[in-house]
């Protein structure tokens, strides 16, 4: 009898050191893989982060799909979202500064530049505004060797901030980088058989500087940065102007501005608006263009197509 109690008192101390275990298991398995919560200011930003930290990181994107992110006011999910972030990346070059939203967001959240928030555009060689010298120009993404310069730079942060992972990024960047880089460079070959009195790139918004300058088409807008002066009669003079000196033959506009301007050149000049290009946001999920690559792929493929008409 004595036996048989030992037998079972031994039993129960076995299965309590079991479950003890399991417990440390699961906690251990836990903290392991806890995600770094990451919040980025726009969606083309998300998007390079989600490449680069894959199941390491949860991420909140600030400005939603087809808003524009030059004056945007943060709602209390986005404070939230933002003081419980370990790593807040922000473009810069100007572009979350519109009315200050973003530095009153990072004041809020009580996050430090360079500690808390950074930069993705840091290493960018800037393009100044036409009519404010002083301004940059923040579209640098839409040059595909910038968006591999913000890879880089969330690649490192987040090496940085999660060191245990650091394998894990650099690897999937370097994919990511790979992938882009093939896009870049078969893009700058499609664009020399344009001729060059074909080559003139027209948008609503004067956004495609970078683009301009990495594919050797030259811009030309109705606008030059979104503000609330846009389509003025002085502007739509201008814009007209060069359309009609040119061989030019279509148009384009963004997804996020509004149209009415565009429409109006393209009845003023008898030109179509060939397609939608992305700028300032992605695609809504599951359509052309939902990410950083498939946008660029999708602005690539239809202005070739449209300048080539």
């Amino acid at each position: 009898m004595k036996r048989k109690k030992l037998i079972i008192a031994g039993i129960i101390g076995l299965i309590m050191l079991t479950g003890c275990g399991a417990k440390s298991k699961e906690s251990s398995d836990t903290k392991t893989s806890k995600k770094v919560e990451v919040v980025a200011t726009n969606s083309i930003i998300a998007d390079m982060v989600k490449e680069v930290g894959k199941d390491q990181v949860s991420i909140h994107s600030i400005v939603p799909v087809g808003t524009d992110p030059h004056e945007y006011e943060p709602l209390p999910e986005d404070i939230k979202k933002a003081s419980e972030a370990e790593i807040v990346f922000y473009n810069g070059l100007n572009l979350e500064t519109g009315n200050g939203w973003f530095n009153k967001l990072m004041e809020t959240a009580k996050k430090k530049e360079n500690e808390d928030y950074f930069a993705v555009s840091k290493e960018v060689e800037p393009i100044h505004l036409i009519s404010n010298s002083k301004q940059a120009d923040p579209h640098a993404w839409l040059d595909i060797s910038n968006g591999v310069l913000y890879v880089h730079q969330i690649q490192s942060i987040l090496s940085k901030k999660d060191p245990s992972n650091k394998e894990n990024y650099q690897k999937h960047a370097e994919t990511y980088i790979n992938k882009l880089k093939k896009l870049d460079a078969s893009a700058k070959k499609e664009f020399a058989d344009i001729p060059i009195e074909k080559k003139l790139l027209v948008t609503s918004e004067g956004a495609f500087n970078y683009f301009s300058k990495a594919y050797d088409i030259p811009a030309a807008y109705i606008w030059e940065i979104n503000t609330e002066s846009q389509g003025t009669p002085e502007q739509m003079k201008q814009i007209i102007k060069k359309v009609r000196a040119s061989q030019v033959p279509s148009l384009f506009v963004e997804t996020s501005v509004d149209k009415r301007s565009m429409e109006r050149l393209s009845k003023e000049a008898s030109l179509p608006i060939y397609s939608d290009l992305f700028t300032d946001s992605l695609a809504k999920a599951g359509s052309n263009g939902d990410s950083y690559y498939k946008m660029m792929k999708w602005n690539l493929d239809k202005i070739h197509e449209g300048l080539t008409k």
